[in-house]
Parts: structure tokens; sequence; C-alpha cells
């Protein structure tokens, strides 16, 4: 499956739109991760533990995204977005979703 930011894919013609593909996780970060955190942001540099949980976020996102285009019959997905937002009491959850559109090419 390609898959692409861009509207078109450089040097392939869409032959045919699918339509629109979404993908959702919706992951808690628990109250370790959350005190190591804190720690970090305490003493400065990057939080390894909020990173994964974020990285594997988008990643299951993405791969949602990829199944629904498969089952429409698509080989491609261009015009990628991701977005992230916090939701749930006192914003304890992250939320990635991702869309574009299914094609063939």
């Amino acid at each position: 499956m390609l898959i692409s930011t861009t509207p078109t894919i450089e040097g392939r013609q869409i032959r045919e739109y699918k339509g629109v593909v979404t993908g959702e996780a919706i992951i808690g970060a628990n109250f370790f991760k959350d005190i190591k955190a804190g720690i970090r942001d305490i003493l400065g540099g990057r939080s390894g533990a909020y990173e994964r949980v974020l990285r594997n976020a988008k990643n299951t996102a993405m791969r949602e995204m990829e199944e629904r285009a498969e089952e429409l019959g698509a080989n491609a997905i261009v015009g990628i977005d991701l977005d992230y937002e916090t939701i749930g009491p006192d914003n304890a959850m992250l939320m990635v979703c991702s869309s574009g559109t299914a094609v063939v090419i």
C-alpha cells in the first residue's frame, strides 16, 4: 500500500477514487508514565514513555486506515492527515485519527 500526504503520487496516475478512509486509536496514559513524564518536565529532556504511546497510537490509526482502504480494493492512500487530541476526564486519553483518500493507481 502506497501512502502519501500529497494529493497525488509522482509518476503514478490515479485510475479510481474509492473514497475517504479513516483510522482511530484512543490510548490511555497510565499513572506511572505521568509521574515519569512529570519528572522529565522538571529536569528537562524528552519523555520516552509518552513518545512510545504516541507512536503506537499513530501506528494503530494508520494500520486501521490501510485495512479499510484494502477492503475497498484500493492500493494507495493519498492526502493523508493525522490529528492528535486529548480527551476524557482530565484529558487522560490520547486520540489519534488518520484520514486520507483511498485510490487505485
